[in-house]
């Protein structure tokens, strides 16, 4: 007898995207209309916006990590691992588990949503030495690393090892790395009161961005106002310079000064999962090129959409593709899973259109910049509307109500300062986090998938 089998739709990647595809499949397919699959090396989606706030102690980790298995009426079956390579043509993705086994998984459909990746370049010291701000673990590593180094300033009778502990930099002057320095910073200011013997005046932040102006997507006036802000706060904020080499005891800037630091954290910029290579398609800048309804060209039932995608932008028109946001991966998420079930039911395909919201950048206390449908707001307005954005966007009221509690409490009694003790002798620097070098060439995926025939899960 002929077994049918169901149609299997491949889901790699649970951010925002492909959290949001999952979550409309299951609702709207019958469950004996097609099996799901997500491949995810967490069970759990991360609300990246808020990760500075996890580094300075506002909020706990688990407040942003939103579980996947928390629904009973969820039925996507996880593989805990990476995707390290898709084969196109056997319709075929090559999977990493979290136990290093290798297995290839087989699919009628994929959605490529694997993300993004810290932007590196080859700056000598650099991924030995930094810090990235790209996954949970990291910021809790942070939040320890920053409080270390006041507890090791405070123990040192060495004037110029104290100094070089109480420096901080950060380099990348967009969302990320400007609400890094922000409110890293706050956390610093904070804990020095309780630490007689340090001078509060030694406690230095550097941001840099070798890039002309900070933030430049909010315009000048926004983004001068938020530079005024870090600069009334202490932040010394230097563009147009970037790194040239660092060291486990100093950093050097391409204007060629040279900080004593133990401390260089690097947020500038991502690029589309390394994943995107594997396939030997064409890409814009390191992503994958798509048509408006989200499909690879050439090939059926191939979807990828949100920062490995280069969607077209249809609401600005002339070209331009949707930048790596959360709220354009939220949407394409849910149109990609209609495409997906219209593919499957022989029907139509929709494009995808969004016009942006605008955007905000929350500098911590009452301090924020941002810009809903183009008005521009300052202060607690703007803070309001950046922390109201964020707690609206947020997946289950179980994360609300964690966040909600965790602003009020920090509001109202402020930080313990606590070091966990987080990996504390272990290596915790950009390449030991982000696992770039796992990934397969594209002939290797197509040697893998040919010498395999058995052993899939």
């Amino acid at each position: 007898m002929d077994t049918v089998t169901r149609p299997r739709i491949l889901v790699v990647g649970a951010g925002f995207a492909g959290v949001e595809c999952v979550r409309r499949l299951e609702r709207k397919l019958a469950p004996d209309e097609a099996d799901v699959t997500l491949v995810t090396p967490f069970a759990y989606q991360l609300y990246l916006p808020l990760l500075p706030q996890v580094a300075s102690g506002v909020l706990t980790p688990q407040s942003i990590a939103l579980s996947l298995r928390r629904s009973r009426k969820y039925r996507t079956r996880i593989i805990p691992g990476g995707a390290i390579g898709v084969d196109l043509k056997s319709k075929v993705c090559v999977i990493r588990t979290i136990t290093d086994k290798i297995v290839n998984e087989r699919y009628d459909y994929i959605v490529l949503a694997p993300g993004s990746v810290t932007r590196t370049f080859d700056i000598p010291g650099l991924t030995e030495h930094a810090f990235g701000m790209k996954t949970l673990a990291e910021a809790a590593y942070i939040r320890d690393h920053v409080i270390s180094q006041l507890d090791l300033a405070d123990a040192s009778d060495d004037p110029a090892e104290r100094a070089a502990r109480l420096q901080f930099v950060v380099v990348g002057g967009g969302y990320a790395g400007t609400e890094t320095a922000a409110c890293l910073q706050r956390l610093t200011h904070a804990a020095v009161q309780r630490y007689p013997r340090l001078d509060p005046g030694l406690i230095k932040w550097h941001l840099i961005d070798i890039a002309p102006k900070l933030m430049p997507e909010l315009g000048d006036k926004l983004g001068r106002s938020a530079q005024e802000i870090l600069k009334r706060r202490g932040i010394e904020v230097s563009l147009g310079v970037s790194i040239a080499k660092a060291s486990p005891e100093e950093v050097t800037f391409t204007d060629g000064r040279v900080v004593p630091t133990h401390t260089l954290i690097w947020t500038a910029g991502v690029v589309a999962s390394p994943l995107i290579a594997t396939l030997g398609a064409e890409t814009v800048k390191g992503r994958l090129a798509v048509t408006s309804e989200l499909c690879l060209p050439g090939h059926d039932g191939v979807f990828a959409l949100g920062d490995s995608a280069a969607v077209p932008d249809l609401a600005k028109g002339d070209g331009a593709v949707c930048p790596p946001t959360a709220q354009h991966a939220m949407r394409q998420g849910k149109k990609v899973a209609d495409n997906v079930m219209a593919a499957l039911r022989g029907q139509s395909l929709q494009r995808y259109e969004h016009k942006d919201l605008g955007l905000v950048v929350d500098l911590g206390g009452k301090d924020a910049v941002s810009k809903p449908l183009g008005v521009e707001l300052r202060g607690l307005p703007a803070q309001v509307v950046a922390r109201g954005y964020h707690w609206s966007a947020l997946r289950t009221n179980v994360a609300k109500t964690r966040v909600m509690t965790n602003w009020l409490l920090n509001a109202v009694a402020g930080d313990d300062f606590v070091r966990t003790g987080f990996q504390a002798r272990k290596p915790a620097r950009l390449k030991d986090f982000e696992y770039t070098d796992s990934y397969l060439t594209p002939e290797e995926v197509r040697e893998r998938v040919e010498g395999r025939t058995a052993g899939s899960l």
